[in-house]
């Protein structure tokens, strides 16, 4: 009943960050797990249907791009994984998290530096937390064609930094990030 938690999302200039926990059954551990970074697009889809088919429980937690232009990347993305973990339909009994920071639950939490590369639930909570905000990404595609967010994601590639300096902003791009607060400075200096 140790459930994993990781995230997806904390670099990208636009969209929210997105946190999954999942509680893995041993016995029905889904084959090919990876660290999310690791695998094609392909087999994250295959593997995140076959997590949400075989898990015991899981869930997903989000925190808006409001929320992280409020708190800030690291705060929203602690929001996020406390989200997931409370969203779990059975309350585990410990959460192990990728990386070097615990959210506040009300459960035994351990932090493993990779544990996205050497632990299966973080491993599977990682194509969760990937996958979904692909999802995510594709549905603010299409509301905002401008910005190529299926090609990049909202990541800061050079395809991303042209369309933010010919369309500006949206909507959904973090304000308080670098290139889109130098953008919005920009602007209001002139």
């Amino acid at each position: 009943m140790i459930a994993g938690v990781d995230e997806a999302g904390r670099g990208p200039l636009a969209g929210p960050v997105v946190a999954a926990a999942v509680l893995l059954d041993v016995a029905a551990m889904p084959a090919g797990l990876a660290d999310s970074k690791r695998l094609s697009a392909v087999q994250r889809d295959r593997l995140f249907d076959d997590i949400v088919r075989r898990a015991v429980c899981h869930a997903v937690g989000i925190a808006s791009v409001e929320e992280i232009d409020r708190l800030n990347i690291f705060k929203a993305t602690m929001l996020a994984m406390e989200r997931a973990v409370a969203g779990l339909r059975l309350a585990p009994r410990g959460i192990v998290v990728d990386g070097k920071h615990t959210p506040r639950v009300a459960c035994a939490a351990e932090a493993i530096v990779k544990g996205d590369s050497t632990v299966p639930s973080i491993m599977a909570a990682s194509i969760i937390a990937k996958v979904t905000r692909d999802r995510i990404m594709d549905e603010l595609a299409a509301e905002f064609p401008a910005y190529g967010f299926e090609r990049h994601r909202g990541y800061p590639t050079p395809e991303h930094l042209a369309a933010l300096g010919v369309h500006g902003p949206s909507a959904v791009h973090r304000r308080t990030f670098r290139p889109v607060r130098e953008l919005l400075e920009a602007a209001d200096a002139r």
